[in-house]
């Protein structure tokens, strides 16, 4: 499926206000932080935006032209949401030991975990800052919103990080965990556009909660691409989430069913450290023929349908909403 154009719109309207926010940072954050970015060494011009899917930034310039706003007024909240979620991957790679994202080397593989971690907390602040630098009352709002979302986030992240060392893992608890570490993001995302634009809580919820159940659509195609992604296309090594033994929604869903396969998974999640490349083999194999990849895919499309009807019935711009009616389902059926 086809990127859909609004993506691109976002990527050239949010770009040069990312670079001038990253610009900002003093010599030593601003070099780790614009090649997490993908920096161009050759002329100083980051990717921005571009060298991720740039779908947050893309729903916070849609939610303002949702309500009637241009584009344009949605640009603080989508440096905002951009930088708190690049902040979480540059952390997040950390964690999880990763060295490498879009195809290149990590930051803290690049600059060392000191320099990936000041880096990611230059990030968080920044987001924070560029909401406050014209201190409206809609951008109060739109700051307060952000912290929420931040502070789900990372309880969220905290959940995945307490599932290493549980085997008891259900659908229900994995859910929970995916709608606070991305859904809550997505959510502010897709809404807060609406909020700077000073649209009527109607409207600012409806779009909230359109970006809530995206993001655990997206969480879901993102968990399956984790296992049996194309590495040459995810920019991950295949089975890294397998390797590392997180409890993601294919693995949450065999555990859950508590039949011979859960056992088998069990047994092998037991032990400690990576997985070797055997044994991913042979769990991914486990929990496709347990249907953890079929019953994934089918979360991700309810989520998606859930997400659709909550734009159904509140006054938002028809042409707008088709937008983003595209947007969740090119979420949904992406392989990157």
């Amino acid at each position: 499926m086809a990127a859909p154009d609004c993506l691109e719109r976002a990527r050239l309207l949010v770009e040069p206000a990312l670079e001038a926010a990253v610009d900002r940072l003093c010599a030593d954050l601003r070099l780790p932080a614009g090649y997490h970015f993908g920096w161009d060494e050759h002329n100083g011009s980051p990717a921005g935006v571009g060298a991720g899917k740039g779908l947050r930034p893309t729903l916070a310039l849609l939610s303002a032209e949702a309500v009637g706003a241009p584009a344009e007024v949605g640009v603080p909240g989508a440096v905002a949401v951009e930088l708190v979620h690049n902040f979480s991957l540059v952390h997040d790679d950390i964690i999880d030991g990763d060295t490498e994202r879009r195809h290149r080397a990590t930051v803290w593989s690049a600059f060392g975990v000191d320099d990936a971690v000041i880096s990611g907390d230059a990030l968080h602040t920044l987001a924070f800052q560029v909401l406050l630098d014209d201190p409206t009352p809609e951008r109060v709002v739109a700051t307060t919103r952000l912290v929420d979302a931040t502070a789900a986030m990372i309880a969220g992240q905290a959940a995945d990080m307490a599932f290493d060392d549980r085997l008891d893992v259900d659908l229900a608890a994995c859910l929970a965990m995916e709608a606070d570490k991305t859904g809550a993001l997505l959510g502010y995302a897709a809404s807060v556009g609406a909020v700077l634009a000073g649209a009527d809580t109607t409207r600012v919820n409806a779009l909230e909660a359109f970006g809530q159940e995206m993001g655990l659509a997206f969480q879901a195609v993102d968990d399956v691409l984790g296992i049996w992604g194309d590495p040459t296309v995810t920019g991950k090594a295949a089975g890294n989430d397998l390797r590392e033994r997180k409890k993601s929604l294919p693995v949450a869903l065999v555990l859950d069913a508590g039949d011979s396969a859960a056992d088998e998974l069990r047994a092998v999640y037991a032990g400690d450290g990576d997985l070797s490349d055997a044994d991913v083999i042979r769990v991914a194999a486990l929990i496709e023929e347990a249907g953890g990849r079929d019953r994934t895919v089918v979360e991700a499309r309810q989520h998606l349908d859930t997400a659709l009807d909550t734009l159904g019935g509140v006054d938002l711009v028809e042409t707008v909403v088709v937008e983003l009616a595209g947007l969740a389902c090119f979420v949904v059926e992406r392989d990157f």
